[in-house]
Parts: structure tokens; C-alpha cells; sequence
């Protein structure tokens, strides 16, 4: 495998201070480190057996390599690399750090996943639950374009949104509980609401209770705001930059547990409707 340490993947775009871009938001920089903690890897394990299933099973090319936009900590990727050969890209040199302490085989690039731009292409793109901080319509065509333009002929783009407008409803929740060698533990809270159903996304307020190896606790409030777009966008935007609309794996047995939330592109084999066959 290449080495981890590689340059910047393209650029970040211009954005809004606290309008959606994770590398804002303090729980993607000085509070990277816990995020194991507030967020465990073992967590993830149901989704990303799911998910492999989608990347290996409903591409009309065998997917090997897969590109993994807005990798974070990379939690998803430590259930899938033994079976994929991965890239993953995040915009946050925090996160990339925690990720590469948990996943030291894999690729790892710095880049926005609105204007990253790779000299090369993957048998498949995921975009797991980092999409979630796209908050405008035009920046998401860019995420979906991005995905496109790394995407083989024949291969596959899976996006993984938390939340779609079409079934929104507030939330409450807690998580965490994650303790490391150190003696560190996490846990929070969370509140997320629709502040203006007309818009295209919503509000989400977080409490982080962080207890140090010394015993001290820190609580730490952050509001995020998330986007939380209609189907008919994504489907739109999705067939705007190329790609076939798929079921993914509807009314199929698969392992592990579904996302809430799943949206696949088919890249067709060749330029034109209709010509990428529908998965096995």
C-alpha cells in the first residue's frame, strides 16, 4: 500500500462559518481525539456489513477499489478494508490522524469532498453519514459530481445520508459511553429539530461529557446544522450528473443492518441512457 502520508486533494471550497463545514465545527478538530470515544468503532459494524454488500454485490464491474469521500475517523472503513482496497479522503487533518492510527493500511488524503479531484478513478464511491454537512443544493450537485468523476464506467456511488426531508422528525438521543487504556470516557447528548421545514436542513444540538485520566469533566455544548434534502433532489442531481438511480439491495437479503437512508448512482458502461444493466 502507498504510504498515509500523502498531499491535499484538491481544495476546500468556499463556505459559510458554521453553515455546515465539519473542519468549523470543534468536534472535528481539538475533540478528534475522543472521538472514538464519543463515537466507537465496534458501532459501526452492522452498517458497514451492509454496506460492503451494497459495494460488492450491485456493480455491473467487480469493485476491488473503493474511494471513501468524508472517511472521518474512519470507523466505517475498519469493518470493510479486508475486503476492499481503500482511499480515504476527509477534509479534517484531525480526523485523518485518528483514522490513520485505526487504519495505518489504508490510503488517507486530506480534500473537501465538494472539490477533490484524484488522478485516477475506483470501482466504487462511498459517501457515508459526512455528507450530512452539506447543507445547499448546489454543494451537494458538487459532492455528487465529485463522486461521478472518480467513478469507473460500470461502477457504483453509495451516499448515506442521516436525515431526508421527506420523513424527518425531531430526535433526542444519548451515545458514547467508550472508555480507552488511558481511563478516558465520553458520552453525549443530542437534540436535533427542523428550525424551517421549507428549507433543506436542520439543527442539531450536541452536550459532550468528556472525563479525563485524571477525573476531570469537561461538558462541552456545539450546535451543528445538517442537511436534510428530499429524495426528489437526490434522485435529481444524481441522474443531473450521470448516474442511473438504483434500489441497491430493496427487498434482498443482505447482512448486517440497513442504513435509515441510502441512495446509489450505476456510472452507466457507456455515455447514454439506459446502458448500465440493472445489479444482479
Amino acid at each position: 500500500m502507498p504510504s498515509p502520508d500523502q498531499p491535499a486533494a484538491g481544495q476546500p471550497a468556499e463556505g459559510q462559518p458554521g453553515a455546515g463545514q465539519p473542519g468549523e465545527y470543534r468536534l472535528y478538530r481539538e475533540l478528534a481525539d475522543w472521538w472514538p470515544l464519543i463515537s466507537p468503532p465496534h458501532e459501526y459494524a452492522q452498517e458497514a456489513a451492509y454496506l460492503a454488500a451494497v459495494l460488492s454485490s450491485t456493480a455491473a464491474v467487480p469493485v476491488r477499489e473503493v474511494l471513501d469521500l468524508g472517511s472521518g475517523g474512519g470507523h466505517v472503513a475498519a469493518h470493510i478494508k479486508d475486503r476492499f482496497d481503500l482511499t480515504l479522503v476527509d477534509i479534517s487533518a484531525d480526523m485523518l490522524a485518528v483514522s490513520r492510527r485505526l487504519n495505518p493500511e489504508c490510503r488517507h488524503l486530506r480534500g473537501d469532498m465538494r472539490t477533490a479531484r484524484l488522478p485516477r478513478a475506483f470501482d466504487a464511491v462511498l459517501v457515508h453519514d459526512a455528507v450530512d454537512y452539506v447543507t445547499g443544493r448546489r454543494d451537494l450537485a458538487r459532492v455528487i459530481e465529485t463522486a461521478f468523476a472518480h467513478c469507473r464506467p460500470g461502477g457504483i456511488a453509495v451516499f448515506v445520508p442521516d436525515y431526508v426531508k421527506d420523513d424527518f422528525r425531531d430526535l433526542t438521543g444519548a451515545g458514547g459511553g467508550g472508555t480507552d487504556p488511558a481511563g478516558r470516557r465520553a458520552t453525549f447528548t443530542e437534540r436535533t429539530w427542523d428550525p424551517d421545514p421549507s428549507d433543506d436542513w436542520v439543527q442539531a444540538e450536541y452536550e459532550f461529557t468528556l472525563r479525563g485520566a485524571d477525573g476531570a469533566v469537561e461538558v462541552i455544548r456545539e450546535t451543528h446544522r445538517l442537511g436534510a434534502f428530499g429524495r426528489d433532489t437526490w434522485l435529481r442531481l444524481l441522474a443531473g450528473a450521470g448516474f442511473v438511480p438504483g434500489a441497491g439491495l430493496a427487498g434482498r437479503a443482505a447482512p448486517g443492518r440497513a442504513p435509515d437512508h441510502l441512495f446509489l448512482g450505476h456510472r452507466p458502461v457507456r455515455p447514454g441512457p439506459g446502458t448500465t444493466p440493472p445489479a444482479g
